[in-house]
């Protein structure tokens, strides 16, 4: 009976429950209350005070769906997408396989490319203001090509400038996914390439693009889970969302309308229809990325 329940190897159980007690605290329970609430007229109550919580269907989704600062909150999260993940793939997988090779400096190179990563997001946010506000380094330089209204307030450039920021910040993750995978890709096959007379593109396009596709799978899937939970860098960069919402995203917007105008029932609605399109939107890529 304890081999039925267990399996042959009870001590895998043993080891994986932690972490399964983890994900079933931190990931699981907190989603299935938000489904739960997002489907209820929930409001925040002081320990120990009990409140009619009433079934309301739909009623919340619709809230959300009719909402024109949600909508556009993911509408700028799907302009953050199409500019953030072609732009990590392509920047990490380019330096990656630069710094794979044998140049001068690569532990100095990988190491400044890993450091905004690690990083406090404050810290970093501060440099970036006094690069980009409209008295910043960066216009300075531009002169009278610099846009008007400033990058971080300008409705067009705002969601834009957050996307080649959040670019920068994480491409020396992404750039050690890169070179690990790069470890695996044999040699042989460039050797071969080179025998063939492959250009060093050709070597680039024919080996090492296919070789290292499980990684820009794993890439794009990160990519996009941490676009759709942009958080801090509108929150801190644009002063909450702004310009008018340009910078506005769908987290931030949940934590607005569950946290601080107090109706959590609405935010868990905006909550899992993000986990839903999420997944939606990494499986296609994920089939599509596998299938070619």
């Amino acid at each position: 009976m304890t081999r039925l329940l267990l399996g042959r190897r009870p001590i895998g159980i043993v080891f994986a429950a932690p972490y399964a007690i983890f994900l079933a605290a931190v990931f699981a329970y907190p989603l299935g209350l938000a489904v739960w609430m997002s489907f209820h007229r929930y409001i925040f109550t002081a320990p120990g005070v009990s409140v009619p919580r009433p079934f309301v269907g739909l009623d919340n989704y619709r809230d959300v769906l009719t909402d024109p600062a949600v909508r556009q909150a993911f509408g700028n999260i799907l302009v953050f997408l199409v500019i953030n993940v072609p732009l990590t793939v392509v920047l990490s997988l380019g330096l990656a396989s630069a710094l794979n090779g044998a140049i001068r400096f690569r532990t100095f190179f990988r190491l400044s490319y890993y450091v905004p990563y690690v990083t406090a997001s404050v810290a970093v946010v501060g440099v970036w203001l006094f690069l980009f506000t409209t008295n910043g380094f960066v216009n300075g330089v531009l002169g009278p090509l610099a846009p008007r209204p400033s990058w971080l307030v300008n409705t067009h450039l705002a969601m834009p400038s957050i996307a080649v920021y959040v670019t920068w910040k994480q491409l020396g993750f992404f750039i050690l996914l890169y070179l690990a995978a790069l470890q695996n890709v044999p040699k042989e096959l460039y050797e071969a390439a080179a025998v063939d007379g492959a250009s060093r593109w050709r070597a680039f396009r024919a080996v090492t693009v296919p070789g290292v596709r499980p990684a820009t799978v794993l890439v794009v899937i990160v990519s996009l889970i941490t676009g759709a939970n942009l958080f801090t860098e509108p929150y801190l960069l644009t002063g909450g969302g702004g310009p008018d919402g340009a910078s506005s995203s769908p987290v931030l917007v949940m934590y607005q309308r569950g946290i601080e105008q107090g109706h959590p029932d609405v935010g868990a609605a905006i909550g899992v229809l993000l986990v839903v399109a999420v997944l939606v939107i990494a499986l296609i890529n994920r089939r599509l990325l596998e299938r070619d």
